[in-house]
């Protein structure tokens, strides 16, 4: 998804971190290659951070925010609010999605980072402040229904095993 700003995030499934497991506990992750632009610099990052059910999860929140379904929430202000979390997380903390905002034709979604998936240039020891650094994307509802779709599509090479 692309913000009008500029601001970008585009999340793909590349592959089981485990493709040969039998395990069902191993069998499930997903690696997901992250490109994002944001005002303070571009990088990516490649981390098994999603469970393929929490996949689906993902193209299921897309849609109930781009419906207007989500409530949006306020960020927590920097420092204060240490249990604040974002509407939607993940067993690997990683990513994880909040809506900012929303009206008839647009729709804000945050897209939070942690660990491996933070911003390189800034103070590593923040990475473990889990969802210390966010970029926010204003874009139309329909481009999030749209990337619903999209990431529907690419998971589906992923089934649960």
């Amino acid at each position: 998804m692309v913000g009008r700003d500029g601001s970008a995030v585009a999340l793909t499934p590349v592959g089981y971190e485990f493709p040969a497991a039998t395990d069902a506990d191993d069998a499930i992750w997903l690696v997901v290659r992250g490109d994002v632009a944001a005002p303070g610099g571009s990088w990516s990052f490649s981390d098994p951070c999603l469970l393929t059910y929490e996949a689906r999860a993902l193209a299921d929140w897309l849609r109930r925010a781009a419906a207007g379904e989500v409530p949006p929430r306020l960020a927590a202000p920097p420092g204060e609010d240490a249990a604040w979390e974002p509407d939607l997380t993940f067993l690997e903390p990683n990513v994880a999605f909040s809506l900012a905002g929303v009206s008839a034709e647009r729709a804000r979604l945050r897209v939070h980072f942690s660990l491996e998936s933070f911003p390189p240039w800034l103070d590593k020891e923040r990475s473990f402040d889990l969802y210390a650094y966010s970029v926010e994307i204003d874009t139309t509802r329909a481009a999030v229904l749209r990337a619903a779709s999209e990431w529907e599509v690419e998971i589906a090479a992923f089934p649960r095993r």
